[in-house]
């Protein structure tokens, strides 16, 4: 096999987003990403500044989400998120672009505000994933989206919020990664729900995913690698 446990669990974020996890299985889902080892957890707001006090000492990143997930937030709030999540914290923040406005083709408007997210960010030496949504968009939407993203700097494209009427495809992912600069990694959510999936997008260019079965796929992992 050409990889090894590293290179696969360091490409998931372990999503805790779900409205509805209590502080208990938010606890436990933090300490899944220590025991684990992947690349790092994406948690509700609310709960980052525990996340980080959990993670630290680890090589796992604490993350959380901006304007989530709709996007439609102002950019001054959208800014204040993301002053609060880098104050509580946060190395990786996942920020849903202004989705009507992609629709409405204010593109002055979207580049503005993924160039203020990301300039605060980068400030704050920490880095930015931009979600797109894809399931609303088309084809043209996204290669405008992935040529702001690497214009602002953006650190990661991603596909979805995994909340909307869909979410990673293949076609959207070679599309994506084909559209962005060697510097923007690309990241796929939604619908990476084992391991040969992870795999597949892996040899499309996709260095992240984000994965609520984390422990499903690792165990695999392991199991296929005869790591007990």
């Amino acid at each position: 096999m050409n990889y090894t446990y590293e290179d696969i669990a360091k490409m998931i974020d372990h999503s805790l987003l779900s409205p509805v996890l209590t502080d208990r299985q938010l606890e436990e889902g933090c300490q899944v990403a220590v025991d684990y080892n992947v690349a790092s957890v994406c948690i509700m707001p609310c709960y980052l500044r525990r996340c980080a006090e959990i993670l630290k000492g680890s090589t796992v990143r604490a993350g959380t989400t901006i304007g989530f997930p709709h996007g439609g937030h102002t950019t001054t709030t959208k800014l204040a998120e993301a002053e609060r999540a880098l104050d509580d914290g946060g190395e990786e923040l996942d920020m849903v672009v202004n989705i009507s406005k992609v629709l409405s083709g204010d593109w002055d408007y979207v580049r503005s505000e993924i160039k203020a997210v990301v300039d605060l960010t980068h400030a704050g030496g920490q880095k930015v994933k931009v979600i797109f949504e894809n399931c609303f968009l088309n084809r043209e939407h996204k290669i405008k989206l992935c040529e702001i993203c690497g214009d602002m700097g953006a650190d990661w494209v991603k596909t979805s919020t995994g909340y909307g009427s869909g979410g990673a495809t293949i076609d959207d992912l070679k599309l994506m990664r084909e559209h962005s600069p060697d510097h923007v990694q690309v990241k796929a959510a939604g619908g990476i729900r084992d391991l040969d999936a992870l795999l597949e997008v892996r040899t499309l260019g996709v260095t992240r995913v984000g994965a609520s079965r984390t422990t499903d796929i690792l165990d695999e992992c392991k199991l296929r690698l005869g790591i007990s």
